[in-house]
């Protein structure tokens, strides 16, 4: 297996494990205020990483001193996103947020493109539309339509998308800062989660072992181990191809939900899966198509 190869093996981890999201969230109860709830999970996130150095006979002291660039990046792609996305849900429904924040994925597809070195090819194109009908379709279900009553929550909706795609692609920019280094920026970022639930919230508390395995689950896993992956699958790994492969997400999403008898199968899901995943396979076969198409 090549090292780009790899590196989206490692990319994709990120995304199965953000499929995990909505059953731990679930069994959080979720009645944990949401900025409070961030800072919970990357403190987790952070501890995470702290314990690993330690196992390693570090401090972690070395990875603090990274390019701003780099911390403007992390901290303002991890705390940011999170930011927007909240303030979209309180400013709007829950399924049009979702259709619109859920840009981000095609976002990474376009952006990578002006990166030194990265070209955009229709069939990687294609294949992030085709997925992107096969989301949309999966999550708005339930949508009754935009209103520009909710402009305000679709703005921050699209700041969401934005932001994430930006970090995502520009990530690049900064490929030799070390994957260690995002716990820092998970720190940050559980620090300004705590400073915004004590101005803005009330403190709830998980009531019961199984709302603290969900909370842990969501600190260890979508919060902690999927950030550090997707940093090292971004910077090292096929971008468009993992743009594309994020739309698998809410799919996944919806399967584990069923596999929990939380959720009932479909055809709009069975639809939702064909597209999904034929599109990542277009998008994965790009380079082949590129060859054949140049005989």
């Amino acid at each position: 297996m090549s090292s780009v190869n790899r590196a989206t093996a490692i990319g994709f981890i990120s995304i199965v494990l953000w499929g995990m999201l909505a059953l731990l969230t679930s069994l959080s109860n979720g009645k944990i205020p949401p900025f409070q709830m961030l800072a919970m999970t990357f403190a987790l996130a952070f501890l995470l990483m702290l314990g690993n150095w330690l196992r390693q006979g570090k401090t972690g002291l070395e990875y603090i001193h990274q390019p701003l660039l780099a911390w403007l990046l992390g901290v303002g792609g991890l705390f940011g996103y999170h930011f927007f996305y909240f303030l979209a849900m309180a400013h709007a429904p829950v399924v049009e947020v979702s259709l619109i924040a859920y840009l981000w994925p095609l976002l990474i597809v376009l952006l990578s493109a002006l990166l030194p070195g990265e070209h955009l090819s229709k069939f990687h194109l294609i294949g992030a539309v085709l997925a992107l009908a096969g989301c949309w379709v999966l999550i708005g279900g339930g949508s009754k339509g935009f209103s520009p009553d909710y402009l305000t929550g679709y703005l921050a909706a699209l700041a969401c998308a934005l932001l994430w795609s930006t970090y995502s692609v520009a990530s690049r920019l900064v490929k030799q800062v070390p994957t260690d280094a995002v716990a820092w920026f998970c720190g940050v970022t559980a620090l300004l989660g705590l400073i915004c639930h004590l101005v803005w919230e009330t403190t709830i508390w998980p009531a019961n072992g199984i709302e603290w395995l969900g909370v842990i689950g969501l600190g260890l896993g979508p919060v902690g181990i999927a950030f550090f992956t997707w940093d090292y699958g971004v910077k090292h790994g096929n971008l468009q191809l993992l743009g594309v492969l994020s739309y698998a997400a809410p799919l996944i999403s919806v399967l584990v939900l069923i596999l929990a008898g939380k959720a009932e199968p479909s055809l709009t899901i069975l639809f939702a899966c064909l597209a999904i995943v034929g599109g990542a396979f277009i998008a994965g076969q790009a380079n082949k198509f590129k060859k054949l198409s140049s005989l």
